[in-house]
């Protein structure tokens, strides 16, 4: 069932979307999208980034007292360095053994320390028992494998006083919380908000909860947590501050309810569950995801989220400087040529829709006569358009006008090198805005938009002018969502010069 609501909503409403406008929020909601919130850390990435410390740190501390001690008196054997590597591989695969990688465990102090204390010395008895029975002891230098215990453990100490330190500071300016909403404010919902506050060391931060009823069975507050609106505000809500998860608080049993309003919040960069704390269907214990100890069934999730995210930056950062260096000598031509041909600024700034709809400002060279100018996109540019000049028309046929997107990319981060276009904030189809002929359009701004995309590699660029483009558009773009990878972005990349030479047919 649920895989079914899913998929529908997934594959797009079938009635007319509500247009996405500012709506009016409540003072509620208001007195909180008002809050300054800084961006989350994910936990994941803090456990692997963790890992790796103590990788370097355990193995760097035993290489550097083997040069110290062992080197001027018995010369180098590279069976020391192996065994040192080892030693701290079965380290980190302990400590991952003891549970001691978890943000949670982090912020303790007693729990923490026992734990890695015990692994540390685990280790070592391993060593020794091995180095016993391969009859290696007497080749072992017993003052550094001394050495390497006392101080190393010494190390590993003082590490995770200063990340505990740390994770506290995250902790304490909301970095580490899942900003969390409930759908439902009735007496499922007040159990579901005081079952999620009562647990220890929990990330779920309650903001407040979300119904669409009116009569007596929807509850001004849920355990102390307001209601903030009805579910039509949830998406102007989570796109006026941090939302990480969306939680229904709904029975199962509800579901044309529940369906009706995944048609509204799928196109949301959140995670999407729904509550089984309720229900008195249960499932086997692998078919849920837990919040602490409260059963949920995953919806959605968000798209590029922990590594994914980190890769891609890493991408766009590295890939992107590279292709900016070398973009330069070309974009200086096309400065040259922009300033012969017609007077006015060289470049074009235009609002954009970027990540989660926010408004981005995007760089382009000027391809119109600057007295024609449309920051706002309320024309489209069609083909023999008056106002493109002569050197527009060839910046714009071959895209090199998008150049200074990379700028975008490198040193502002609001844009990647591929993703869903970043269309005009008014962009039109005939006279309608492009929300309001495709439905799930929003759904594109569930990851930040690029410089080039997988709709553009497959012919889906240049004019807009029957609602097959717009249409075709967006589903290629959420199959890029939905499918990314590394590779993928690669692909996409190293295609394009291909596809601007063979696919240009409605780039005016």
């Amino acid at each position: 069932m649920l895989n079914a609501a899913a998929s529908a909503a997934a594959s797009a409403p079938a009635g007319r979307p509500v247009v996405e406008r500012r709506r009016r929020l409540s003072p509620a909601a208001l007195a909180l999208t008002s809050q300054k919130v800084a961006n989350a850390y994910s936990p994941i990435v803090i456990a692997g980034v963790v890992r790796l410390a103590d990788f370097v740190l355990i193995s760097l501390t035993g290489i550097a007292l083997y040069f110290a001690y062992v080197v001027p008196l018995s010369g180098f054997y590279w069976e020391y360095i192996a065994a040192i590597l080892g030693m701290t591989a079965a380290a980190v695969i302990c400590f991952q053994a003891a549970d001691i990688y978890q943000v949670q465990v982090f912020r303790g102090q007693l729990r923490q320390m026992t734990r890695m204390i015990s692994a540390w010395t685990f280790v070592f008895l391993l060593f020794i028992g091995a180095s016993f029975f391969a009859k290696l002891g007497g080749e072992i230098s017993r003052l550094w494998l001394s050495a390497f215990f006392v101080i190393g453990l010494a190390m590993l100490v003082a590490e995770r006083l200063f990340l505990r330190t740390l994770v506290r500071g995250w902790a304490r300016r909301g970095r580490l919380d899942r900003r969390t909403i409930i759908v439902g404010s009735d007496e499922n919902g007040e159990r579901l908000v005081r079952a999620l506050k009562d647990q220890d060391d929990s990330d779920i931060h309650v903001l407040g909860v979300f119904d669409d009823r009116n009569d007596t069975r929807a509850l001004e507050t849920c355990a102390g947590s307001p209601k903030l609106g009805k579910v039509d505000d949830i998406v102007e809500f989570a796109r006026r501050t941090r939302v990480d998860l969306v939680l229904f608080a709904l029975p199962i049993s509800a579901e044309t309810r529940i369906l009706q309003m995944l048609k509204k919040l799928w196109v949301l960069p959140v995670d999407i569950r729904l509550s089984a704390h309720t229900n008195k269907l249960r499932f086997r214990p692998r078919s849920y995801s837990y919040l602490g100890e409260v059963p949920t069934l995953d919806v959605f999730e968000a798209p590029i989220t922990d590594w994914d995210l980190v890769m891609k930056w890493l991408f766009d950062r590295i890939v992107g400087g590279i292709v900016l260096l070398m973009a330069l000598p070309v974009m200086a031509l096309v400065v040259l040529a922009i300033k012969l041909d017609s007077r006015g600024p060289v470049l074009f700034r235009q609002k954009r829709f970027g990540f989660n709809n926010e408004r981005i400002d995007v760089f382009k060279f000027r391809s119109l006569h600057h007295d024609q100018a449309d920051p706002l996109a309320a024309k489209v540019v069609t083909k023999n358009d008056p106002r493109v000049t002569r050197v527009g028309r060839f910046i714009r046929k071959t895209s090199l006008d998008e150049l200074p997107q990379l700028f975008n990319v490198v040193f502002k981060g609001n844009l990647s090198l591929v993703g869903p276009r970043p269309h005009a904030v008014q962009g039109k189809l005939q006279s309608r805005l492009f929300d309001e002929a495709v439905d799930g359009y929003f759904a594109r701004h569930r990851v930040k938009p690029g410089i080039t995309g997988w709709a553009q590699i497959n012919g889906w660029r240049g004019e807009i002018d029957n609602e097959e483009k717009i249409q075709k558009r967006v589903e290629f773009d959420l199959y890029y969502i939905e499918n990314w990878s590394v590779l993928l972005d690669l692909f996409i990349l190293l295609k394009t010069p291909i596809a601007l030479m063979t696919k240009n047919e409605n780039a005016y």
